[in-house]
């Protein structure tokens, strides 16, 4: 069963309406806005048969559930993420060294949202997030991604540890953020097919999740703040493995 929600912003209803335009079942512009980039926008929706129609913005928060809309909201069909043989069947499409983002259990959908838009910026294959004791994917999410769902694969299960078994067992190494870790993200190699585990805002890695990991690595700091934003983190671990790849 499709899922009804709303997309809001510049950069994410454009990317629905480039990525998706089929499941897009209505446009909503603020009355009075002429700009370039809402033509821009409204033009991709026309040519694609999606229905556009003007709501005062009063109507557009109360739609998008106070979602930041810049003006622009999308009602969107869609299906909802992808599951655990969802993501092994597309892994299995994919061709050369696999790199995923596992992202165990994230709380603030800010954070959420910009994990993604960096996995969609270095070319992620696949982000994977646990079913229970995540924000999932909310209209915050998207709005904060600026498009990123709608390109980059995300995929909801219900046993980590399972999914981490079989990602193992097709030969992809699992190396996961932890502060106290012996080895330095540097000093890893991660030119093969590896998934990168960001544990949550507050306690980081479960214990199950480090237990499962392959390896451990920290990011090593130099100021005097002990550790980085989780989205900040999965940035600069994200372009390590880029950076060595393209070596």
């Amino acid at each position: 069963m499709k899922d009804i929600t709303y997309v809001g912003g510049m950069h994410a209803v454009k990317a629905l309406l480039k990525a998706n335009a089929s499941d897009t079942r209505s446009l909503m512009i603020q009355k009075g806005r002429k700009d370039s980039r809402i033509r821009a926008i409204v033009s991709l929706a026309q040519k694609a048969g999606v229905s556009v129609r003007e709501v005062s913005r009063h109507e557009l928060n109360e739609i998008g559930g106070g979602v930041e809309h810049q003006g622009v909201l999308a009602e969107f069909e869609g299906e909802p993420v992808g599951n655990e043989n969802g993501l092994f069947e597309h892994l299995n499409s994919c061709s050369g060294a696999m790199l995923v983002l596992v992202l165990d259990g994230l709380q603030d959908p800010h954070n959420l949202g910009a994990c993604i838009r960096s996995a969609d910026a270095a070319g992620v294959d696949a982000v994977v997030v646990p079913t229970d004791n995540s924000v999932g994917i909310t209209p915050v999410v998207r709005k904060v991604a600026s498009g990123a769902v709608e390109t980059v694969p995300v995929f909801q299960v219900t046993n980590l540890q399972r999914v981490f078994k079989k990602l193992q067992d097709v030969g992809i190494w699992i190396y996961g953020a932890a502060a106290e870790a012996e080895s330095a993200l540097y000093d890893i190699d991660l030119t093969g097919p590896i998934a990168i585990v960001m544990g949550s805002e507050g306690s980081g890695l479960r214990r199950l999740t480090r237990d499962a990991c392959d390896g451990l690595y920290t990011i090593p700091m130099h100021g005097s703040v002990s550790s980085l934003n989780v989205s900040v983190a999965t940035g600069v671990s994200l372009f390590e493995v880029c950076r060595q790849r393209n070596m």
